[in-house]
């Protein structure tokens, strides 16, 4: 039994060690829960070999060498092309779309691999070997040697491993009760807010597996005994038709405000209302003074906050009533309103990065990069799942939840996204993707948004049904395909439009990064072949040639129709391009990208030709889920900033750029969770924030992290924007 234990105890902190060291190198590793994850999996899988019998037993045995192997090697490829760890909702979910569309690069990842994957191959090859020559003492008198077979267990040997598989989930109960006690960062990572990445890295494959197991089973158990929400018609009743409150009141429930130790504002400002600040309950609706005062003004709904409490079915709920109630919303500002009633062409860019930029090779980039406002510390977080996630949170200013959060958003009320404010002013929404119909499920996904989606392939779907929703292009099948063509089979249609607001997700620059596996760079090849660069570095320049000639197109097609004066464009990455090898990166950025956040630095594109002489600098950190929010304020919608994770650039509060492991950069702090905070320094060269204020200033952005993460989750997972749809006063519009 011992041996059995021992080998199988031996082959999964092998196959651990040989994924931390080959994916982390010497960086952070923990493994304390993970022993005792290892020793209480070893004594279950020694149980189970021990009770069965005959052919049963080897195959038990089999099984628990291999597929700790083959989920591993697993494990191994795909952190190595996507940078994050394999999880269950990515095979379920995203399996047949991995496989019909980056095999690619799944190949390419299996080969450059392969070293590390003998490397995972070889216990399980030679632990039988090794075994059948084992010989053991039998006996307490006259001693002999047997051969070593896999084991029958008797009773007492049976306790004896269940006594083991006990101390074993003993133990790693102890190290989460302390690591929640001490507050310490891998008992956040793990219970409160999982983040798959931080988990492999610190704690291990196999606690990852288990964290990713059970919160797949909890939401499945959950969305299969959920009940119906409470019956709104009985709700009012209750809260009462006519309510008005706003703010804070002391008679209604949890007015506690989450994460700030405040009671109704997180500032902790008691009496920051400015003179000509629309006050609660007052006739302008939604806190909108009228146009010709132009004094300052909350972006906030007027909400029956008895409604929204009474609507609370769970402490999740509560806390999104109790939050948005005491949450401070933003306030108008100098360039509120500046683009109302123009056209807005908005672009997530896949794989784009600040470094594919050059005055000579990408000129309109550079022009659209240099001109117009200008932000100089603009972050892109790499979300888990990478492209659609980086989507998510550009289309709703919402952190992604887990994997596939614009899936599951499909299911929700979202009447907060920039199609829904444009449909109230009677303007279409239209959106394109140079890619097929049906990956992501963005045939759903995106018309639930508010879009007419197209794309230029159907994928799985029937011609019958959706042959409508395909645009011409030339090389539809070409891998990536082309952005140009993309624009030149879409613009006719909404430059018909008096008034109109495209969406486009391109494809062009999609990994990978070679001559001779992105057509695109191919396509580019000649553009580039004086750079002194790898071919790596390129190659990513020149596939994103190809999208400089699809914004060149675009603008000349926008002069062309008279609207480019009347147009803006938006344009942000999805993520930095993550399958290139840093150095090659590195090359692009002819420096060092180790310093705090700066991997993830990018490039905003938010450009109107009028600005083209006089631009704007934007100094202040922001981030990818700050662009809904900021183009909500620039066209003069009347929206709630409360109801989003990120917030308008242009407001007085300070940035904050928050990333996936709940690392984040302010205005005053780079906070990278593997390093010391980088305090930032003012142009005297002192610190933005005094020493005697930076700890419980850190403490409250952490905090205030941590609220922001979990409004997120909870708006996706409670549908929450229903109630709140549910508690909102009618304003003078509607």
């Amino acid at each position: 039994m011992i041996i059995l234990w021992c080998s199988l105890a031996g082959l999964m902190l092998y196959l651990e060690l040989v994924y931390h060291f080959s994916g982390f190198g010497w960086s952070g590793f923990w493994p304390v829960y993970l022993i005792m994850l290892i020793i209480a999996w070893a004594g279950v899988e020694t149980i189970i070999i021990g009770v069965l019998r005959k052919w049963l037993k080897k195959l038990a045995w089999y099984l628990a060498l291999w597929l700790p192997v083959v989920w591993t090697g697993a494990q191994l490829v795909y952190l190595r092309i996507f940078r994050q760890p394999l999880l269950w909702e990515a095979i379920f979910r995203g399996g047949g779309d991995a496989l019909s569309n980056y095999w690619r690069e799944a190949l390419d990842g299996i080969l450059r691999a392969l070293p590390l994957l003998i490397l995972l191959i070889l216990p399980a090859v030679a632990l039988p070997l090794v075994l059948k020559r084992v010989h053991v003492r039998v006996g307490s008198w006259n001693r002999r040697r047997v051969k070593w077979e896999l084991p029958t267990l008797s009773l007492t040997q049976v306790m004896q491993a269940s006594a083991v598989t006990a101390a074993g989930i003993a133990g790693g109960v102890v190290v989460m009760q302390v690591g929640k006690y001490l507050e310490t960062d891998y008992y956040e990572a793990y219970e409160e807010f999982y983040d798959p990445l931080t988990v492999v890295e610190y704690m291990g494959v196999l606690p990852a597996l288990q964290r990713d197991t059970s919160t797949s089973i909890q939401r499945l158990v959950s969305g299969l005994i959920s009940g119906g929400r409470k019956d709104p018609a009985q709700v009012m009743a209750a809260a009462g038709e006519n309510g008005t409150s706003q703010g804070t009141d002391e008679n209604l429930p949890g007015t506690d405000v989450p994460g700030t130790g405040q009671e109704g504002n997180p500032s902790g400002d008691s009496n920051q209302e400015d003179p000509g600040q629309t006050a609660a309950g007052q006739e302008n609706g939604e806190g909108k003074v009228p146009e010709e005062s132009k004094l300052p003004f909350s972006h906030q709904f007027e909400l029956n906050y008895e409604t929204l409490h009474a609507l609370a079915d769970n402490k999740e709920q509560t806390w999104l009533a109790d939050y948005i109630q005491g949450l401070e919303p933003t306030r108008s500002n100098e360039y509120t309103g500046i683009f109302e009633g123009y056209n807005l062409i908005y672009l997530t860019a896949e794989g784009f990065s600040t470094y594919a930029i050059r005055e000579d090779l990408t000129p309109t980039l550079y022009r659209l990069t240099h001109t117009g406002f200008v932000f100089d510390n603009y972050y892109v977080p790499l979300w888990q799942t990478s492209t659609i996630d980086g989507e998510y949170i550009n289309c709703t200013a919402l952190i992604p939840d887990g994997q596939f959060s614009l899936r599951k958003s499909s299911e929700n009320e979202m009447p907060y996204t920039l199609p829904r404010f444009f449909e109230k002013e009677g303007v279409k929404s239209f959106a394109y993707h140079d890619n097929t119909l049906s990956y992501y499920d963005r045939h759903v996904t995106h018309p639930h948004l508010g879009y007419d989606f197209k794309a230029c392939k159907l994928g799985e779907l029937s011609e019958e049904e959706w042959g409508d929703k395909i645009f011409p292009m030339e090389h539809p099948n070409a891998w990536p395909a082309s952005d140009l063509e993309m624009m030149q089979g879409t613009m006719s249609e909404y430059l018909a439009e008096e008034r109109f607001h495209a969406y486009y997700m391109t494809v062009s620059g999609h990994l990978k990064y070679s001559f001779t596996g992105n057509a695109m760079s191919a396509k580019n090849r000649e553009a580039v072949e004086g750079l002194d660069m790898s071919e790596g570095a390129r190659a990513y320049i020149a596939c994103h040639i190809e999208l400089d000639k699809a914004l060149e197109y675009m603008l000349a097609q926008l002069e062309e129709a008279g609207v480019l004066d009347k147009t803006v464009i938006c344009l942000s990455a999805d993520h930095y391009p993550y399958d290139m090898p840093l150095e090659e990166y590195e090359e692009l950025a002819g420096r060092s990208l180790s310093e705090g956040m700066d991997l993830y630095r990018n490039s905003l594109i938010l450009w109107n030709s009028a600005m083209e002489e006089e631009p704007v600098h934007v100094s202040k950190a922001c981030g990818s889920m700050d662009i809904l929010p900021t183009l909500l304020n620039l066209f003069g919608f009347d929206y709630d900033s409360r109801m989003y994770a990120g917030r308008d650039i242009f407001s007085d509060e300070e940035g904050m750029v928050i990333f996936t492991d709940r690392s984040f950069v302010t205005d005053s702090v780079i906070n990278p969770k593997k390093l010391d905070p980088i305090w930032l320094k003012d142009a005297d060269g002192n610190d933005i924030i005094p020493e005697d204020q930076k700890e419980e200033y850190f403490a409250g952005k952490k905090q205030e992290v941590k609220d922001r993460y979990q409004f997120s989750a909870y708006i996706l997972r409670e549908n929450y924007y229903a109630d709140v749809e549910q508690a909102k006063l009618p304003s003078d519009g509607e």
